[in-house]
């Protein structure tokens, strides 16, 4: 089977890095050769709020200029946004979903037919002193869910887009990579 463009979709919260998470993700695979677009939705920006942001990657230009509704892959950076009802109803079989959180979140249980990856970024972030942004970590654990992308296409996004503890964050891609678990 041959490559096809790809969807993503971010859900997060305020202060998490959802935004820059995306744009770094398309900076990436940028310098893997391909073509990113990305666009965020988000209302008042305060620390807490929802966010979501999309990005979509091919190895053509793209012409697109639509909404992404049906995302191949979700990047969840706060298990208590995940919505199975919407996963099965916007993602097609076969799709992948990464999740942050501490546990194997309990609605995942039910979800059959997409791969499935945790990640405790939180904790990764904490213990390295990023506080709550998580985005390097999540970027990190990608590379596990989306093997297309070399890891260091994503420490080399990071290194020009997080001037601040630069050393830190590419090492929460790197322990976001190693300790991500496929369910």
């Amino acid at each position: 089977m041959g490559w096809k463009m790809n969807e993503i979709k971010f859900n997060g919260r305020g202060g998490q890095g959802v935004v820059m998470a995306s744009q770094m993700l398309g900076l990436a695979f940028f310098k893997a050769g391909m073509y990113p677009q990305c666009y965020s939705l988000f209302g008042g920006e305060r620390r807490g709020a929802p966010v979501v942001s999309f990005l979509r990657v091919d190895r053509e230009k793209i012409l697109l200029k639509c909404e992404i509704r049906n995302p191949a892959e979700l990047l969840c950076f706060d298990a208590g946004l995940l919505n199975t009802d919407e996963i099965r109803t916007t993602m097609p079989a076969g799709g992948r979903i990464l999740v942050n959180a501490a546990q194997v979140p309990e609605s995942l249980s039910g979800l059959s037919g997409y791969t499935l990856l945790r990640i405790g970024a939180g904790s990764i972030s904490e213990k390295l002193g990023l506080g709550h942004v998580i985005n390097t970590t999540i970027l990190g654990a990608y590379c596990r869910l989306n093997t297309d992308l070399p890891i260091e296409h994503v420490v080399s996004a990071v290194e020009e887009m997080v001037p601040a503890k630069k050393d830190l964050n590419i090492q929460a891609v790197r322990l976001g990579y190693q300790e991500a678990e496929i369910l």
